[in-house]
């Protein structure tokens, strides 16, 4: 796609991604020094973490705080780099604690991380149970990657006072995406279809910390006039959601291969997503009948996966997603035309915008 090709700017995508991995990684061996003073038994954190942080990810949340910094007149440099590499750890928190929430298996392939140590707790014999093990682990190390942003963030070497203009963006990020969260589970547990919660949901729990707040983030370091900022947040909200919506595609007809995850993990989980909600809307009783059976059933086999597909795709509901997704994307677009910010950076945020909602991972 058109956002996987070098743009004319002198810090591509690709250049970003290796110096924001480059940054993380000194973080992490600096980290893993302090840890092994501590005792040897906590190197597996290390071990862990190194492997959940630096093993994948799309960098796209530092991007976009890297271009907010660009879009609104910044200079490149090493330092502005290594504090937007800090919301990788905020990521890192908010799925290490998804994945314990849902008890799902696996994150891009791999053990997800309370699985990982319930198993290192059952392959050496250890006492009580491996699962409330594992389970505590996850909590921790998402609570370390949570302080670890805040240490990032000052210690990437920008001054405290350009780090001040950018802390109150940062905390309110941190704070939205937490109260995104609860509300998922809110939904989960009341059997919510509501389409408007399911908006919401998808705006605090993703929208706002993957595109709009590191956008703000990026503005806020580079001291951005008030215009930038309106004109960033107008661009990166609706892109926000359209990306979360793409998410939700990929969580019930996503290649597992692709997706790191098995197939209909979000169906077993029973997710209240807008593609779920658009479906309960228009479902019929046999079809609602369906949905109710089958949706959030941690046993669902695949042939109850296909129904619930079947369903969501003859209400219409996978074509209204569809649509949305082009529609906030064109109001995402619509918006970065109009922004007072840098043309170079207008460019590769247009780039970005493709690479957030046209993906297939």
């Amino acid at each position: 796609m058109a956002a996987d090709d070098p743009s004319s700017s002198p810090v591509d995508r690709a250049d970003l991604r290796t110096r924001v991995d480059k940054a993380l990684a000194e973080f992490l061996a600096r980290r893993r020094d302090w840890l092994a003073t501590v005792d040897d038994a906590v190197l597996p954190v290390a071990d862990a973490l190194d492997d959940f942080v630096l093993g994948g990810g799309k960098r796209l949340r530092p991007a976009f705080a890297y271009w907010g910094y660009r879009a609104a007149g910044g200079d490149d440099s090493d330092q502005v780099v290594a504090t937007v590499a800090a919301l990788e750890f905020v990521q890192a928190s908010a799925l290490i604690h998804d994945d314990l929430m849902d008890r799902s298996d696996t994150r891009r392939g791999e053990p997800a991380v309370h699985r990982r140590f319930a198993e290192r707790h059952r392959a050496r014999g250890w006492r009580g149970d491996p699962d409330t093990f594992g389970d505590s682990a996850a909590i921790l190390l998402g609570d370390l990657c949570l302080v670890w942003s805040d240490e990032l963030l000052h210690a990437g070497g920008l001054p405290p006072q350009t780090l001040a203009r950018a802390r109150p963006v940062f905390d309110e990020m941190r704070t939205e995406v937490t109260v995104g969260q609860y509300l998922d589970v809110f939904a989960q547990a009341t059997a919510h279809t509501s389409v408007e919660l399911a908006g919401k949901v998808a705006r605090y729990k993703s929208a706002k910390y993957t595109v709009e707040r590191p956008l703000l983030l990026g503005a806020a370091l580079a001291d951005a006039p008030p215009a930038v900022h309106t004109g960033l947040s107008a661009y990166g909200l609706p892109l926000g959601e359209a990306f979360q919506l793409r998410d939700d595609v990929l969580g019930v007809f996503g290649d597992p291969a692709q997706t790191g995850k098995p197939a209909g993990d979000d169906l077993r989980e029973g997710k209240r997503t807008y593609l779920v909600a658009a479906a309960f809307e228009a479902a019929g009783g046999a079809a609602r009948a369906v949905l109710e059976a089958r949706l959030g059933d941690p046993a669902l086999d695949p042939a109850g996966v296909a129904a619930l597909r079947d369903v969501i795709t003859s209400t219409g509901a996978l074509d209204r997603t569809e649509a949305r997704i082009a529609e906030l994307t064109a109001i995402a677009l619509a918006a970065l035309a109009a922004a007072e910010i840098d043309d170079e950076a207008r460019g590769v945020l247009g780039d970005l915008a493709v690479a957030a909602t046209a993906r297939s991972e």
